[in-house]
């Protein structure tokens, strides 16, 4: 974007924040003539169905769902249809399977948090302890998660912004030589600040019912944005026939080592940005893969470079103007990935994969991930806390209609719009996550529609904070809640309740950015850790808690470790295995569906030796 561009994306940008607050500032006006924490926490369980389905889903359509998914279709093609396929079902499991039960015994239990809530279905002090710290350790991974897509979309959308570059030279004087964050880049800790910032500040200043609006205003404006650049981009790439085709030629790209040399010394210290193009002596061109620095009299440095392997490509991307002579050789990194030198990769199954030689997605995998959106999601702590608000039946049941319609045309459309963005932005694999925003920003400085790039980039804006909006208030709401009032001081004050929450909600955001700061590779990879951790831990526990009376105190405890011990057992056992932060997936199978039957047994296994069962009606 140039500096025009970006001035008016910025502005539509401002607008929609301004809303944000706004909407956090009516709804405190709201809670003050109410009772602090049920309205605060969940307010008032008054949900009607337009807010209660749009705050399901956009909860629901975290940053994974912006940043995290659309990086995955970028990167493997049309593979990933069938990866998300189940996920329109989300709303017929998770709704449909628990909604009604989980509503009347909240509201026969007074529960306002689901720690309270199994508390209240088992009657055991020690379910809802053990409920809450597991709350409170994977919301804290999937806080992470948002934080970095948040600040990712920030740093897209003020690139080109004069001001904005002053201060990021001033963060990066303010952060050099520090021990956690000197490797970060200065533009994404700048960006983390304020989005902290503002996410802490109107969470909690508005609490649930502030959650509630926002998330109505942001799931409008995703289902726009989405449609909105579909056609752009589908307009820009002429159409989806002729994408396609061109897909069908491209092989993926690869990834090595190169030497960048100047042509002659500089006077003074030079830096390569990440994402620029070099010119290989063979001809063909490679891009940074990190930035590049070389200091005064220096003429040449290592670096990460991504091979553009496509002949197409090739020839029409220019290597970048440095205004002096930068040259640079390529060795490709060693690797037994599948789709290397193949054409076709992108459009057929199972995706291409750098480092696994069966793929993305085999068979055993799409059958794990079908299992665990639709099972998964309804395991969430943060869509039951959703549950517990509507006001009736009717409410749900179509509300379970309008989110299904609402996620099949949003991932479908997603799939299409990254697929094509392949042949717009070109070797993106640098800075995966960030395709969405720069897609956004592409399109629509080519459509000559500037100002419609913050309403875009609002969009993938918009799910993030809908989801850390949620996650903060679970997280409050566990050690408020479930920690202070229940298990400290029954008797404190609405008041002392009042300061409590807005200062954990304020401290737990201000350390997940803090753990950011030096920001983890792989968004979708803590996604899909937290959510597939909590659901193994809760969804059998609660299932079974709410249709089997038999089910005991120990038999739900034994079932959220036992599912606890088995995922984090694979995570280990693949970090220790391939070096990574990657799940081991024993035959093939998600950690998720190993955990579930794990937590199933185990909560069938220690409730048939019982003492004297207390049965839920």
């Amino acid at each position: 974007m140039n500096e025009t561009t970006a001035n008016s994306a910025l502005v539509t940008f401002a607008i929609y924040l301004l809303g944000v607050f706004v909407l956090a500032w009516l709804s405190s006006r709201v809670r003050r003539k109410k009772e602090f924490v049920g309205e605060y926490f969940l307010g008032g369980r008054s949900l009607g169905l337009w807010a209660f389905a749009l705050t399901f889903a956009a909860t629901s359509s975290s940053g994974g769902s912006f940043m995290g998914f659309p990086s995955l279709v970028y990167t493997h093609g049309w593979v990933l249809a069938l990866w998300i396929a189940s996920y329109m079902l989300v709303p017929l499991v998770g709704m449909g399977l628990l909604g009604k039960r989980v509503n009347r015994l909240a509201r026969q239990s007074g529960a306002v948090t689901i720690p309270d809530l199994i508390k209240a279905r088992f009657r055991s002090e020690s379910v809802g302890m053990i409920a809450t710290l597991l709350v409170l350790f994977f919301m804290f991974f999937y806080l992470l998660a948002q934080f970095k897509a948040g600040s990712k979309i920030m740093t897209t959308l003020l690139q080109d912004v004069a001001i904005y570059q002053s201060a990021v030279n001033a963060v990066g004087g303010a952060i050099d030589g520090l021990p956690w964050i000197a490797s970060a880049e200065p533009d994404y800790v700048l960006c983390l600040l304020v989005f902290a910032f503002s996410v802490i500040v109107y969470t909690a200043f508005g609490g649930f019912r502030a959650v509630v609006w926002t998330d109505v205003m942001q799931g409008i404006v995703m289902g726009a944005g989405v449609i909105i650049l579909l056609f752009l981009t589908l307009g820009q790439v002429g159409g989806l026939t002729k994408a396609t085709e061109q897909l069908k030629e491209m092989t993926p790209p690869k990834t090595g080592i190169g030497i960048v040399t100047l042509g002659q010394a500089q006077s003074d210290m030079i830096t390569l940005p990440k994402g620029a193009w070099l010119r290989l002596p063979d001809g063909g061109i490679a891009r940074l893969a990190e930035q590049a620095s070389l200091a005064k009299g220096e003429t040449q440095t290592e670096a990460k470079l991504l091979k553009i392997t496509t002949p197409a490509e090739v020839d029409r991307i220019e290597p970048t103007d440095f205004g002096f002579t930068v040259t640079t050789t390529f060795t490709a990194n060693e690797t037994k990935g599948y789709g290397n030198g193949l054409k076709g990769v992108y459009v057929s199954a199972p995706g291409p994969h750098p480092e696994r030689e069966d793929g993305f997605l085999n068979i055993w995998i799409a059958i794990s991930f079908f299992f665990f959106w639709a099972f998964g999601s309804a395991g969430q702590p943060s869509n039951m806390v959703r549950l517990m608000a509507f006001k009736g039946t009717n409410v749900l049941r179509n509300a379970i209609l309008a989110v299904s319609v609402y996620y099949t045309v949003i991932y479908l459309l997603l799939v299409v719009i990254f697929c094509c963005a392949r042949i717009l932005l070109p070797g993106m694999e640098v800075d995966s996550d960030r395709i969405m925003p720069e897609l956004a920003a592409k399109v629509t400085g080519d459509a000559g529609v500037p100002w419609l790039a913050g309403l875009l980039l609002a969009a993938p804006f918009a799910a993030v904070m809908s989801s850390v909006d949620s996650f903060l208030l679970m997280v409050s709401s566990a050690v408020v809640r479930d920690i202070y009032q229940n298990r400290v001081n029954p008797d404190a004050s609405e008041k002392s309740l009042k300061r409590l929450s807005y200062l954990v909600t304020g401290v737990v955001g201000i350390l997940a950015m803090l753990a950011v700061l030096n920001p983890p590779q792989y968004l979708q990879s803590l996604i899909i850790f937290a959510s597939s951790g909590l659901a193994g831990c809760f969804l059998m526990p609660m299932l079974l808690g709410l249709y089997w009376p038999q089910i005991t105190a120990k038999g739900a405890i034994a079932g959220m470790l036992g599912g606890l011990g088995c995922h984090l057992s694979l995570y280990i056992a693949g970090y220790v295995i391939k070096g990574k932060f990657e799940a081991f997936k024993l035959l093939e199978f998600d950690p998720f569906i190993w955990s579930l039957v794990v937590s199933g047994l185990l909560c069938w296994i220690c409730s048939i030796y019982k003492s004297s069962p207390k049965k839920y009606t």
